[in-house]
C-alpha cells in the first residue's frame, strides 16, 4: 500500500512532527507511513484522512495483488 501523507502534508506546509501531533502519535510513525514501511490501522487512517479533508481512498493507494 502507498499513501500521499508526504506531498499532501508538505502541501500545507507542515512538518512530521505537526502531522503526528494533529493526529496524536509519534513522529516516527509519521516517517514510517511516508517511508512504506508501515500500514496505518484504519483509525489512524480515518484520523489522516479527516485531517486533510479528504477520503481515505485519496490518501491511502490500495494495490491489490494478482491472485
Amino acid at each position: 500500500m502507498t499513501n500521499r501523507i508526504a506531498a499532501l502534508r508538505k502541501a500545507r506546509g507542515l512538518s512530521q512532527a505537526e502531522l503526528a501531533d494533529a493526529v496524536d502519535v509519534t513522529r516516527q510513525t509519521i516517517i514510517s507511513l511516508e517511508s512504506g514501511r508501515y500500514n496505518a490501522s484504519l483509525l489512524l487512517a480515518h484520523k489522516i484522512a479527516r485531517f486533510f479533508g479528504r477520503t481515505i481512498e485519496e490518501v491511502f493507494l490500495f494495490e491489490e495483488e494478482e491472485l
